[in-house]
């Protein structure tokens, strides 16, 4: 029987497509040998051609292998959008290997994970982030160390003297232009850069396909510490080629890569949708609205993928009237419902409907979208190409009758293969139903009768502020390092801008009782990334818990809410 949702289904549109049977790197190689002098990236005004693009990851690939990265070896890949991480990223695929994209907002104390959880020998990252990277691998035994570091600076990409509409941020330029020095990474070795990619070694043949793994992005969970996500080729590949049939891209797309590339929907969605049309990314290194409005204008941007906040903050903008934004085609993201309002508002203005989405780092970003000629507003959208979705209760696994809310579970070609060295957490990830495998996703929520998915609740325990995803469990774990709390348990609060933001009751440990909440703020801005970091500190005498000891959260979290 037909879901109900292919009564909206773009007419234009497969409901399944066939995967390719090529790697990810194959996606690039034939981009530069169909369009070799079409810009692929543009940095500051600097502009890198597809043939260009192609050569410098071929030279990264030989200096890779060279380093003695071999066939499903996992290199860490730490950095803000730039034209280095692109090349990296497909070097890293083309030496056979996997990309560990890790969030350049971690700490050292934070990295040590990245580096022994996939057992990465290789990393690369920026000159702003290398110190803290090798401070990680240098607290490390020996025997979990990197072995090579390669660092390149952000004027390895553009001209500092740049100026004009394509310019930095005037609050980047300290970031962006200091060249920082080189750091010492104990029984291993940094090499730089523009070194690497002066290598006259031969890449190693490229033998991965489809069934190869690709990439290993971290997520979090309820307990413990982040989990690798294990993607083939061929989950990334489904979801590049059907956001290009799904965005009508073309290789005439020119596309805002604002959005992290470190993070799934960046990765997937942005970079590998991208350079599978053949278009061009206009890269920032992060959110800015003066620039982001300037660069839409100037390059005649017509795909913008973000989270709601930044399109909330550029209609903010004093000189939005001044932006001229009428090249847009395409403008969505998700992470975070539009509110209703400022969607409004994009359509009155400018005829752009706001494509909603959703998917998780498990299912290589959308499992959901909204249809460009049928959208609804604060809505997941339908299920993806290829794809089925279903609400079935948490605990009996029932079906839920339409407009019900109950767990959402999915399956298609994008679900990842399970968690790396995980095998219960896999185990518990996966249900069977129909007689297909279907991923718990966690999230509570609702189906229409049309078929359309909406968020009702969490089922797991989590704070989403501005997109970005904090689990509790993990922020309790960095803290109960810091020598003056007793316990700790992390809970949202309700913020007007972020959505949410990180609030912790703590309890004090009896010889650190004067301490304060900035310490404990400030301990935290050292030891954590900067989105994790509590923007609130409560100090209590106990934790609420229950008989058998456990902290009963919920307490916490309704006497907030209330």
């Amino acid at each position: 029987m037909d879901r109900p949702h292919y009564k909206f289904w773009p007419s234009r549109l497969p409901r399944a497509i066939t995967v390719p049977a090529t790697s990810l790197w194959h996606n690039l190689a034939t981009a530069a040998a169909r369009y070799p002098d079409k810009v692929a990236l543009v940095f500051f005004g600097r502009e890198t051609s597809y043939r260009e693009l192609a050569a410098q990851v071929d030279r990264l690939a030989a200096a890779l292998h060279a380093m003695g990265v071999r066939r499903g070896d996992r290199v860490v890949l730490d950095m803000q959008n730039c034209p280095q991480l692109v090349i990296a990223h497909f070097a890293i695929l083309r030496a056979n290997a996997v990309v560990v994209p890790v969030n350049p907002m971690n700490r050292a104390e934070e990295l040590k994970h990245y580096i022994v959880d996939p057992d990465a020998k290789v990393a690369i990252t920026t000159g702003d982030l290398a110190a803290e990277l090798a401070k990680a691998s240098n607290a490390l035994e020996p025997a979990q160390r990197l072995s090579h570091l390669i660092v390149t600076q952000f004027t390895d990409a553009f001209d500092a003297d740049i100026s004009g509409d394509e310019a930095p941020a005037p609050a980047w330029r300290d970031w962006l232009l200091t060249r920082h020095p080189l750091p010492v990474l104990a029984d291993g070795h940094v090499v730089h850069w523009v070194d690497a990619l002066a290598t006259t070694d031969v890449p190693p043949e490229h033998s991965v396909g489809a069934n190869d793994m690709a990439l290993l992005p971290y997520t979090s969970g309820t307990t413990g510490m982040p989990k690798g996500c294990i993607h083939h080729h061929s989950s990334l590949m489904h979801n590049a080629v059907a956001s290009q049939l799904w965005g009508a891209g073309s290789s005439e797309m020119v596309v805002l890569a604002v959005v992290p590339m470190f993070h799934i929907t960046g990765v997937v969605s942005m970079m590998h949708t991208a350079i599978l049309c053949a278009a061009t990314l206009v890269v920032m290194p992060r959110w800015d609205r003066e620039v982001a409005g300037r660069l839409i204008s100037t390059r005649k941007v017509t795909s913008w993928t973000n989270i709601p906040t930044m399109v909330i903050d550029l209609m903010g903008s004093p000189n939005f009237a001044t932006f001229d934004l009428s090249s847009l085609s395409y403008i969505g993201g998700g992470g975070a419902a539009m509110p209703q309002a400022v969607a409004q508002r994009l359509f009155e203005q400018y005829g752009l409907r706001y494509q909603e989405g959703y998917g998780l780092t498990e299912t290589a970003a959308p499992s959901h979208a909204n249809p460009h000629d049928n959208p609804k507003q604060q809505c997941l959208g339908i299920p993806y190409m290829s794809s089925d979705s279903r609400v079935v209760d948490p605990d009996t696994l029932q079906e839920m009758p339409i407009g019900e809310s109950g767990e959402i579970i999915t399956c298609g070609p994008e679900v990842f293969q399970g968690y790396w060295k995980r095998p219960e957490a896999t185990a518990a990830a996966f249900v069977e139903f129909d007689g297909r495998r279907f991923f718990r996703t966690g999230d509570m929520g609702r189906m229409d009768e049309d078929g359309y998915f909406f968020i009702t609740d969490r089922l797991k325990r989590m704070i989403n502020a501005s997109g970005f995803k904090v689990w509790p469990a993990e922020v309790e774990l960095l803290m109960f390092k810091n020598p003056a709390i007793q316990e700790a348990c992390i809970i949202a609060t309700k913020d007007a801008y972020r959505g949410e933001s990180v609030k912790a009751v703590v309890v004090l440990r009896a010889t650190h009782k004067d301490t304060t909440a900035q310490q404990i703020i400030d301990w935290c801005r050292e030891n954590m990334a900067v989105y994790k970091i509590p923007r609130q500190v409560q100090f209590v005498d106990a934790l609420p818990k229950s008989g058998a000891g456990k902290v009963m959260w919920r307490l916490l979290q309704e006497a907030e809410a209330g």
